[in-house]
């Protein structure tokens, strides 16, 4: 029992540890300013794969490579989700005020909880509806209100729907991905390959332009390549797969949250009450959206109740 306790935790942990890297996406990418977007997928994802290839021949050779052969849907849902979300959401930081685009990007664990309702076996409750309310309302919020600093932003409007794209495209991968859960996480290595190639050359189709990172674009791709856009994939699939998935769900509204402080922290965008306002109001929705309702409560007393009887019948007899 103790072992399995501890397997618990260290797997929750590992997956609080992805939760962190995420909440440093939106600095990293601020700090990566000047590179096109698609370019810095490309090269983003291009660490990410270059790290985990080393990773995976050091711990077990080419042996290890088998481990991508993998059905063809599977590559499809990963790779285009991968793709979109992180080609949409540098171009939402590249163009919108970033701690705008930031938190309506975070409405993704929200809608997880919204779309996992509609699936078999789920229904709909009330904390769904007024979760999703109060996250839509801290959105309208961040459109409506004109934040200091918005007038050197290029295109606010693109910026905001691509960070709203990014969000559903998240949390529809996310809860299709539960079909694949047999899958080892080892195949994201060979994802972000995938992707950086797409990226690279749909970048050289595309973009006008392309720029060699210089002065602290450097340790930003590196940083984005090794933590959010790199190790956190594995250390989420690890942590969802084996660790507490109702506390992991939960902690990840915290990411917005420490997303938008360092933002302020690091000069990357400006403190004020709408800003505040819209980030209570999205974190908000979403933990209301994730508590339990009076029949989860009720069928959970009566599982606890059926388990506690089996075990004084075993001791009767």
């Amino acid at each position: 029992m103790l072992a399995r306790g501890t397997s618990l935790r260290f797997a929750t942990t590992v997956g609080s540890a992805a939760i962190l890297m995420w909440a440093t996406l939106a600095p990293l990418t601020t700090m990566s300013g000047g590179i096109p977007p698609i370019e810095l997928v490309a090269l983003t994802f291009g660490t990410a794969f270059l790290s985990g290839l080393c990773w995976l021949l050091l711990s077990g050779g080419a042996a290890r490579l088998r481990v991508f052969r993998q059905p063809l849907r599977y590559w499809l849902l990963a790779v285009g989700a991968l793709y979109c979300y992180h080609a949409l959401y540098f171009l939402a930081l590249a163009t919108a005020p970033p701690a705008q685009a930031s938190l309506i990007a975070y409405l993704w664990p929200l809608l997880i909880v919204v779309f996992s309702a509609f699936a078999a076996g789920e229904r709909l409750r009330v904390a769904h509806v007024t979760g999703t309310i109060l996250g839509l309302v801290g959105t309208a919020v961040l459109v409506l209100t004109r934040q200091p600093g918005a007038e050197t932003a290029s295109n606010p409007a693109l910026g905001l729907c691509a960070a709203f794209a990014c969000a559903l495209i998240w949390s529809g991968y996310s809860v299709a991905n539960r079909r694949f859960s047999a899958i080892p996480s080892d195949v994201m290595v060979g994802v972000c390959g995938v992707v950086a190639l797409l990226g690279l050359l749909t970048h050289l189709a595309v973009e006008r332009h392309s720029v060699w990172p210089s002065g602290q674009q450097w340790p930003a791709v590196i940083g984005l390549g090794f933590g959010p856009v790199g190790l956190a994939f594995l250390a989420w699939d690890y942590g969802t797969k084996h660790g507490n998935v109702p506390l992991l769900g939960t902690l990840s509204y915290a990411a917005p949250v420490i997303s938008t402080v360092l933002l302020v922290v690091l000069g990357r965008a400006p403190a004020t009450l709408s800003l505040l306002f819209a980030c209570v109001l999205v974190v908000g929705g979403a933990w209301i959206a994730t508590r339990p309702g009076r029949d989860d409560r009720t069928d959970a007393a009566a599982a606890a109740a059926t388990t506690l009887e089996g075990r004084d019948h075993d001791v009767e007899r």
